[in-house]
Order: structure tokens, then C-alpha cells, then sequence
């Protein structure tokens, strides 16, 4: 799947970025980090730091974070 997003379960702009990605019917794969900050070395290997929502959309190049960044990358590109 070329494009992931990571995210923490009950992170409110997670969802956010989840419901963009869903209403513009782009099939991705979620990738659940640990609720422990400095545990999240996954996010911190592809993104450079630990908070999430993290999308990285492999077919393009992109890997961003910020829930209102992924929301107008997902309206612009995606949909």
C-alpha cells in the first residue's frame, strides 16, 4: 500500500486525518504507535519526530505531519 498513515488510537487529530483520507476514498494503511512518546522510534525513522498523525505517501515521495497539512494534502492530491 503506497500510502500509511500513523496514528494513536484516541488522538483526536488522528481522526481528523483518518476522516480526510476516508471521505476522499483513498485506501491506506494505519500504522498504530505506542501511546509513549519515546517509544515511538518508527514515526521518529520516517517523519524525523514522534508526534503523530504522520502520512507518508510512498507513490508520491511525501511524508508530512500535522492534521491540517494531511487534510489539504488528502483535498488537493488524493481525492
Amino acid at each position: 500500500m503506497s500510502v500509511r498513515l500513523y496514528a494513536l488510537d484516541g488522538c483526536p487529530w488522528c481522526e481528523k486525518a483518518a476522516d480526510a483520507l476516508d471521505e476522499a476514498g483513498v485506501d491506506y494503511e494505519t500504522e498504530w504507535v505506542e501511546a509513549l512518546h519515546s517509544e515511538r522510534n518508527e514515526v521518529k525513522r520516517v517523519s524525523g519526530q514522534r508526534g503523530v498523525p504522520v502520512l507518508v505517501d510512498e507513490e508520491r515521495g511525501v511524508t508530512m505531519a500535522e492534521s491540517a497539512n494531511i487534510v489539504e494534502y488528502v483535498e488537493r492530491t488524493l481525492a
